[in-house]
């Protein structure tokens, strides 16, 4: 038998009542064995494996692919080229500072930077409107600071003019208006692709680094998952 620990994130952390246990497994076990035993020795987490995302030792896995022993395996939702130039990747509970950021990618050759910040919304008007009083954000930290590693790398592969690169997400619970992530690209020139750098960064960023909020304020507290499922190689 084989001995693995179990990490659960978000949601499945809420309906499993334990973030992380331990499980043994017959050697030689799947991915899909392995959600089948969880399914059973945490029945408020069957409904949602249809869905659930499994990380094997940080990298995405799936139903068909081995656990070794003595693995890490997390269980969750969803997730709300080279490298001449800095690269700032970070999972923080610290304010984020935008311009100690953007000084970190500025080089004497830097003649552009494009920074996106999102931050805390206190009202959402589209889809269902309502008011938010804060965010509680989570993330499997190991896993995301490798993913925000291979996202930086994609910009670089994609567009290789880019001179710096910031990835920073902040968690822990945050106030209306505070900043929650950054993503920001600095360049020599504004049209060597350093606007669709940085989009390119925070779209990537919501779909392979495995980070979540839980909205909270006057209708309760609500985990908000994403809908975009890793596929192989992400």
């Amino acid at each position: 038998m084989m001995r693995i620990q179990i990490l659960f994130f978000a949601t499945l952390k809420e309906r499993a009542g334990v973030s992380r246990a331990e499980m043994e497994l017959p050697e030689g076990a799947s991915v899909a064995l392995l959600k089948r035993e969880v399914a059973a020795a945490y029945p408020g987490v069957r409904e949602l494996l249809g869905s659930t995302i499994v990380a094997i030792n940080q990298n995405y896995a799936f139903d068909a692919d081995p656990v070794p022993d003595g693995a890490e395996a997390a269980f969750f939702p969803a997730v709300s080229g080279g490298a001449d130039g800095p690269t700032i990747l970070k999972v923080t509970e610290d304010a984020i500072d935008l311009d100690e950021l953007v000084a970190q990618i500025t080089l004497p050759t830097t003649g552009a930077a494009c920074l996106f910040s999102g931050m805390v919304r206190a009202r959402t008007e589209r889809g269902g409107a309502h008011e938010t009083a804060r965010l509680e954000y989570e993330a499997y930290v190991p896993m995301a600071e490798t993913k925000m590693a291979q996202v930086a790398e994609e910009i670089r592969a994609r567009w290789p003019t880019i001179e710096g690169i910031v990835i920073v997400q902040r968690i822990g619970l945050l106030e209306a208006g505070t900043p929650t992530v950054t993503i920001a690209c600095s360049a020599s020139h504004r049209d060597t692709g350093v606007f669709e750098a940085a989009r390119y960064g925070i779209d990537r960023l919501k779909e392979i680094v495995p980070v979540w909020k839980k909205e909270i304020g006057p209708h309760g507290e609500t985990w908000i998952e994403g809908h975009y499922i890793p596929q192989k190689g992400d």
